[in-house]
């Protein structure tokens, strides 16, 4: 059995991988400032940490202002690391997002890119998920681009994946010896980012219009048409955006 405290273990994925963990027979600690574990302060970090093997870090900044987002990957890692290091964890797993190196012009993303640098550079083996964007977004994509009735998005490809198969994918790469690298995983379809919105909208009978706006920023960049996308060898999970749909419906 493993040990493994899952930073951000009530949120939306980190709450579906402790119960991935615990499934099979691993010790899945959900830590968080409700908790008693705060990894901007320190507090409970060193009492967490205590003989665990495994640390996945799946917390996400409360705001996504330029500073505020630095602030907090940089603050948290750094206090996450320093005590892993005097814990002897031996694996460091980070949830990042594909294509982070490519949206340098959004501050949120230069922050992910700076808490990644800190791992890498930790001298704790590591492995890092790079995930796309989750179907469970879709909303909230929409939300943040409506003008009105309008919702301007780009038309820049995506290939979006559900909460479910991340976090399994994130448990399976816990258990597993640290890669000391990158991996990539995607759900299995690509979409247009202004398709998808429209399909998720329509799906839920929402009245909004989505229109096709190649200037429309997201997260503060500008996207070219493949900057969302995963390399080639990403790991493709289903489901299919239209079946997630159904499956997560509200039951009339």
């Amino acid at each position: 059995m493993t040990k493994v405290v899952v930073i951000g273990g009530t949120g939306l994925i980190g709450s579906k991988l402790v119960a991935r963990l615990a499934e099979h027979g691993h010790e899945a600690i959900a830590a968080s400032p409700n908790s008693g574990v705060n990894t901007l302060t320190g507090e409970g970090l060193a009492e967490v940490l205590a003989g665990a093997q495994v640390v996945v870090d799946v917390s996400n900044s409360p705001s996504f202002e330029d500073k505020a987002a630095l602030d907090f990957f940089t603050t948290s890692t750094s206090n996450l690391v320093a005590a892993e290091q005097t814990a002897d964890v031996g694996h460091h797993v980070a949830l990042s997002v594909v294509g982070t190196e490519r949206l340098l012009e959004s501050g949120y993303f230069r922050a992910k890119l700076a808490q990644e640098k800190l791992i890498r550079e930790s001298g704790i083996p590591y492995s890092i998920v790079h995930a796309t964007q989750f179907f469970e977004f879709v909303n909230g994509i929409a939300d943040s681009a409506t003008d009105g009735n309008t919702v301007r998005l780009s038309h820049a490809f995506i290939q979006p994946i559900a909460a479910d198969a991340v976090a399994s994918a994130v448990a399976r790469t816990a258990v597993r010896k640290p890669i000391n690298g990158t991996i990539e995983i995607a759900g299995p379809e690509q979409f247009g980012l202004d398709e998808l919105i429209r399909k998720g909208l329509s799906f839920r009978g929402d009245p909004r219009e989505v229109v096709a706006d190649p200037e429309a920023r997201y997260f503060g960049a500008l996207l070219e048409e493949r900057s969302l996308l995963p390399s080639a060898d990403a790991l493709t999970l289903d489901p299919r955006f239209e079946d997630w749909l159904v499956q997560t419906a509200p039951q009339k």
